[in-house]
C-alpha cells in the first residue's frame, strides 16, 4: 500500500509544532511558530524584528537574564551551548496583554562562544499549572524561579551576582507574601500557586 500521506517539511513542522519556538540573531526574534504568537498573544508583526525584551516584565530582568544565559554557556563550553530555565514572561497583546505567567525556556546557542550571535528557543506555557496568586518584585521572581530549581542562597547568589545574605532577605519575603513557614514548603506553593 503507497502511502498517500502529503511530504511533511521543515518549515510546516517549525510552524505547527506544539511548544513555542524563537529563532533569535543578537537578542532579536527572527522568526517563531504559530504556538509562540498564541502564547504571548501576538501576531507575527508584534514579534519578528523585536527584541526579547517585549516578553519580559521590566527591562532589568531582560538585561539580567540576558546575562545570566550568556555566563551560563560560557562556562559550559563544552560545546553544547544549551540554556533552560523557568521565568516570568509578559504576554504582549490581546485581551491577556500584560498579563504575566510562568514559562519553561530551553535554547540553544549556535555558536556557544557567542552565546546571543544566533539561537533556537522554546517557550512551554506554564500556567495552567502555576499561576502567579502574589505580586512578586523583579528580583523576587528571579529568586524564586531559582529556588525552584532547588538552588541554595549561596548558589543563587552566585548566579545573581548578589550575596546569600541578600538571597535570603528575598526568600524571607516570598516566605511572608507566600504564608509559607520553610523554604520546602514556600517552593511547594510558588509550584501550586
Amino acid at each position: 500500500m503507497a502511502d498517500t500521506a502529503p511530504a511533511l517539511d521543515y518549515r510546516t513542522a517549525f510552524d505547527l509544532a506544539p511548544i513555542g519556538l524563537v529563532l533569535s540573531r543578537h537578542r532579536l526574534m527572527v522568526d517563531c511558530n504559530e504556538q509562540a504568537l498564541a502564547m504571548f498573544g501576538a501576531t507575527r508583526d508584534d514579534m519578528i524584528g523585536h527584541s526579547f525584551e517585549l516578553l519580559y516584565p521590566t527591562h532589568d530582568e531582560f538585561e539580567r537574564t540576558g546575562e545570566r544565559i550568556a555566563a551560563r554557556i560560557a562556562a559550559s563550553l563544552n560545546a553544547s551551548g544549551w540554556y533552560a530555565d523557568e521565568r516570568v514572561m509578559k504576554r504582549i497583546a490581546g485581551r491577556q496583554a500584560g498579563e504575566l505567567f510562568w514559562c519553561h525556556v530551553s535554547g540553544r546557542a549556535l555558536d556557544p562562544s557567542l552565546p546571543h550571535a544566533a539561537g533556537i528557543w522554546s517557550f512551554e506555557d506554564l500556567s495552567a499549572r502555576r499561576r502567579i496568586g502574589v505580586a512578586l518584585t523583579p528580583r523576587e521572581r528571579e529568586i524564586a524561579a531559582l529556588l525552584i530549581e532547588g538552588l541554595t542562597s549561596k548558589l543563587i547568589g552566585r548566579r545573581l551576582g548578589v550575596s546569600p545574605r541578600t538571597v535570603d532577605v528575598y526568600r524571607a519575603r516570598l516566605m511572608k507574601k507566600h504564608g509559607a513557614a520553610t523554604t520546602p514548603e514556600l517552593v511547594h506553593r510558588l509550584l501550586r500557586a
